[in-house]
């Protein structure tokens, strides 16, 4: 890969003359089953292009309380767009109940600011990593064309969920207007994300990209990761699944830690420290010291996420230094 990025042949991006970036995006649409494509700086990024794209200020989007985009990305969609979110709740598996999303959808009154889009996320980052299947994904899509609604979808691990559900990566985004993935996660490249979706979509994505700081240059040297993972990267996704189920049933033997092996769907493992004193909270810290990095997500919960450097001797290597801390 950076053999890859070194050798590059590269334009100026902002005017469209980066080889390797147009060869980026014309995979991603390719793969993605859409008409068009977007590199960007990150998936944040990508996601607020996206809702500036379908929503003007004032308008309003339905989401899960636990998405990315409303936990992580700082208000990005109200502070620079004045787009109003409407949160409904995640359900275990990150879906968010078919009944709840239609009843957020406002109806035709000067009092309420106009539903526009309904964005959902694939993977469900904060519920255990879970994928959501091609029917749910369907009857989202009917949903938003019954009230002339929009779908976007937050996919930074959309290839870990058809990977998981054994299903084509478009068929998962078919009835999405828009979606989102990431480069620098299970796909292992160091930076960027694509957006995708239609022609005209993507023409006013590109300028909102421009008013974000995100025209880049000689972007080909970043690219080039990129058309490396979506060519070697994507075949592997499994053995990271493998990866994270392993790590959890580990965890699941150890006193100390609760945690359901069964709701490990890809490569992203949650785990709930159980309170002992002053030492728990400690946990993060002392792993970290014996080369384990967890993320803490709340009070006393960590996570994990398997990817292409981490192998099941590392998986080995974690059990032992949990065993050895929480002895």
């Amino acid at each position: 890969m950076r053999r890859a990025m070194a050798e590059a042949e590269v334009g100026d991006d902002v005017f469209g003359e980066d080889p390797t970036v147009r060869q980026l995006e014309e995979m991603a649409a390719e793969q993605l089953g859409k008409e068009a494509a977007l590199f960007v700086a990150s998936g944040t990024m990508g996601n607020l292009v996206s809702l500036l794209v379908h929503c003007g200020r004032g308008d309003e989007f339905i989401l899960g309380d636990q998405s990315h985009t409303f936990f992580y990305e700082q208000g990005g969609s109200a502070g620079l767009g004045g787009i109003h979110p409407r949160t409904v709740p995640n359900q275990p598996d990150g879906t968010m109940a078919l009944h709840h999303i239609e009843a957020a959808i406002r109806p035709d009154d000067i009092h309420f600011p106009r539903s526009r889009l309904i964005a959902v996320e694939n993977t469900h980052t904060r519920c255990y990593g879970s994928p959501l299947d091609v029917d749910y994904m369907q009857v989202v899509g009917q949903i938003a064309r019954r009230y002339e609604m929009k779908v976007h979808v937050d996919g930074a691990r959309i290839f870990n969920a058809a990977s998981a559900l054994g299903v084509e990566t478009r068929d998962l985004v078919a009835d999405a207007d828009s979606v989102t993935f990431c480069l620098s996660k299970g796909l292992g490249a160091p930076v960027g994300s694509v957006v995708c979706g239609t022609r005209d979509f993507i023409g006013e994505a590109r300028r909102v990209r421009k008013v974000l700081g995100g025209g880049m240059r000689q972007a080909g040297v970043l690219a080039a990761g990129g058309i490396v993972a979506l060519t070697q990267m994507l075949d592997r996704l499994a053995d990271d699944h493998a990866n994270a189920q392993k790590l959890a049933e580990g965890l699941a033997d150890i006193d100390g830690l609760s945690i359901d092996p069964e709701r490990v769907k890809t490569n992203i493992v949650y785990v709930e420290v159980m309170p002992c004193g002053t030492t728990w909270q400690l946990l993060p810290e002392r792993l970290s010291s014996e080369g384990v990095r967890l993320l803490a997500t709340g009070p006393n919960r960590l996570r994990a996420v398997t990817h292409y450097h981490i192998t099941s001797d590392d998986i080995e290597y974690a059990l032992g230094v949990f065993r050895e801390v929480l002895g």
